[in-house]
């Protein structure tokens, strides 16, 4: 391995090692393309080439305010080989939300991918300080140019690789050159925190963290990936997970393909055929509700084949769970199971999965048991944006659902005495940008070093693998003095066919409730044959007295499972699905849980008004 490893030094590495072999691949008109190691090298040089061209500085920030595709990875590869720090923006963030990163974070160059990101940039420009530069990856009408003000240099992507390519005949050496001198100290990265609680922060990460991020995983999983794997990049590269994805073929050296977008993903599983993917719990969570909700209206017959392939393939994954070899008879039922059912579901992920990861969220023990029986293999791992995505994974050789699995490479755990998990390994974070206060806040010290602080509360397992319970900020304490931890039960909630999202209220509150939103697809196939649902939209949906009924039962079914103090005593049905849009999920489909308190106040204190005038009146 390359001495003082940085990102540039491993994918230089990697593509002057096989330069024929397919190394980045993209789906155009219905046909997977490939560049080779040395056509993806040239790439990546021709843009590094253009960021010189206009001036670039060291350490100067490039930022990125594009949906997923090979060219943002192209961008980025560039922009740190010219030992600049890129600053990712998720494309779905509105105007002021880009303007606040922008500005924190000093971009001097940004580049963007269609006329809604530069409206955007239009709507805050006479706010934006520090970009000079805008830089189109893809074509779009130039009637939107003429609101941009002058004080920003517009190219196209065309105008951009034109100017790359004069200044690399001028200075053929540079790329390589600049690419020895990358030094692990360099920030590679200000990525910012989708802020669930508040204004988000950035954290500030080097070419040492994320190297030894990469070299992490290598330890750990080198024996089970090969340079023959192939993993489908979809999730966004503005999230430290779908960068980490990206980054991934420098160490396995396997093929990298891109997804055209994330509502194609179903049609490209297909056509890329992935033996890797990487995934969060909600793309999971959707193949799971969508085959149960087809199972339900089918006939009799066919139900009942399914609740046997469920029930033989329980009982043969629960022997295998628990290292007991099954009899030659249930192993016989479990295949026979998996070719007249649980194929079909494999086959929706290409045919040639060899296993999945799944992190950013903990994922319901029920969906990875139900995956494994269509010999899906889920690997639940965790990370933070502050821990440059995977730091805890379960292992292919064996995994245990509910758990996070166990540390990789040097990634050191530890609890304190309230349960939080602390981490302490190279591939961290070396601060919070322009935030000392936030910064010191987010390690501790004893006798063993510094550590930093998850803000997850979790234990360790007899089998010596992580669980988490909660998010420590998440806990709820009811006015009795109990202690709560609502991930569970909102996990349970989303299980239910008809229930989309969930989020348990409670906190200094005698009971617990729910605001709750409808799964208005799944509503409508129930209710196929009622022609005054169906044809309602989203709010009348909800409102319901049927559907409400319907939420009723399956809210109840949760509450069989609880603890009396766990319990859901009520719930309101929101008039629109909890999104990314309207502000109440973060980009990687976190719960913003202040912003649905403060959204659903009135509500909130009329259900509970109302639930405890009944309780009075018993």
């Amino acid at each position: 391995m390359t001495p003082n490893p940085t990102v540039p030094k491993l994918f230089n590495l990697k593509t002057s090692k096989s330069p024929h072999k397919k190394a980045i691949g993209h789906i155009e008109e219905n046909r997977l393309l490939f560049l080779n190691n040395n056509e993806y090298k040239e790439k990546v040089r021709l843009l590094f080439h253009g960021l010189q061209a206009l001036g670039i500085n060291l350490q100067d920030k490039v930022g990125i305010l594009a949906n997923t595709s090979k060219e943002w990875h192209f961008v980025d590869l560039a922009s740190m080989c010219a030992r600049a720090v890129v600053v990712p923006v998720y494309p779905t963030y509105l105007s002021h939300e880009v303007e606040f990163i922008l500005n924190h974070s000093e971009v001097s160059i940004l580049f963007i991918d269609s006329e809604a990101q530069l409206q955007k940039i239009i709507n805050e420009q006479k706010n934006i300080q520090y970009v000079k530069y805008i830089i189109s990856l893809k074509d779009f009408a130039d009637d939107i140019l003429s609101s941009l003000d002058e004080k920003f240099v517009f190219k196209t992507f065309h105008q951009f690789l034109d100017l790359g390519s004069k200044h690399l005949k001028n200075s053929p050496k540079l790329f390589d050159a600049f690419i020895d001198e990358s030094e692990p100290h360099d920030i590679a990265s200000i990525i910012y925190t989708s802020g669930t609680t508040g204004e988000p922060k950035g954290a500030v990460i080097s070419q040492k963290a994320f190297s030894k991020m990469l070299l992490n995983a290598k330890s750990s999983l080198k024996n089970h990936i090969q340079a023959e794997d192939r993993n489908l990049i979809f999730l966004p590269l503005s999230h430290v997970l779908g960068r980490c994805d990206s980054f991934l073929n420098f160490i396995f050296e396997f093929e990298s393909v891109y997804a055209e977008s994330l509502d194609k993903v179903v049609d490209n599983l297909k056509l890329a055929s992935p033996t890797i993917l990487i995934a969060v719990p909600r793309i999971f969570e959707k193949v799971y509700s969508k085959t149960l909700e087809k199972i339900s209206n089918e006939n009799e017959a066919i139900k009942r084949l399914f609740n046997w392939a469920e029930t033989v393939s329980k009982i043969y994954f629960d022997k295998i769970n628990q290292d007991k070899a099954p009899s030659p008879y249930e192993i016989l039922q479990k295949n026979l199971a998996y070719n007249l059912v649980f194929k079909k579901i494999y086959d929706q992920f290409g045919g040639r999965v060899r296993f999945l990861v799944s992190g950013g969220a903990p994922l319901s023990p029920e969906i990875i048991n139900f995956l494994q029986y269509a010999n899906l293999t889920i690997l639940e791992g965790y990370g933070l944006t502050e821990t440059i995505a995977p730091c805890v994974l379960n292992p292919p050789v064996r995994q245990i659902p509910g758990t996070i699995g166990i540390p990789l490479g040097d990634v050191q755990v530890a609890f304190l005495e309230d349960g939080e998990i602390i981490l302490k390994t190279e591939a961290l974070f070396s601060s919070y940008y322009k935030n000392e206060a936030a910064t010191q806040a987010a390690f501790i010290e004893n006798g063993k070093g510094k550590w930093f602080l998850t803000g997850d509360i979790g234990e360790m397992t007899p089998q010596g693998y992580i669980k988490i319970t909660d998010r420590k900020k998440d806990i709820i304490i009811t006015s009795g003095g109990k202690n709560v931890a609502p991930q569970k039960i909102e996990n349970l909630l989303k299980l239910q066919k008809h229930i989309s999202n969930a989020m348990i209220v409670g906190d200094k509150r005698k009971f617990l409730i729910a605001l709750i939103s409808i799964d208005l697809e799944a509503i409508r196939a129930t209710f196929k044959n009622n022609t005054e649902i169906i044809h309602k939209d989203y709010d009348a949906t909800s409102k319901e007295a049927l559907i409400y009924d319907l939420i009723d039962e399956e809210v109840n079914a949760v509450n069989r499972e609880l603890a009396s103090f766990e319990s859901i005593k009520g719930f309101y049905l929101v008039p629109s699905d909890f999104s990314v849009e309207n502000g109440q999920i973060t980009p990687s489909l976190k719960l913003k849980k202040k912003v649905l308190l403060k959204t659903y106040e009135h509500e909130i204190d009329a259900l509970y008004a109302k639930l405890e005038g009944t309780s009075l009146q018993k």
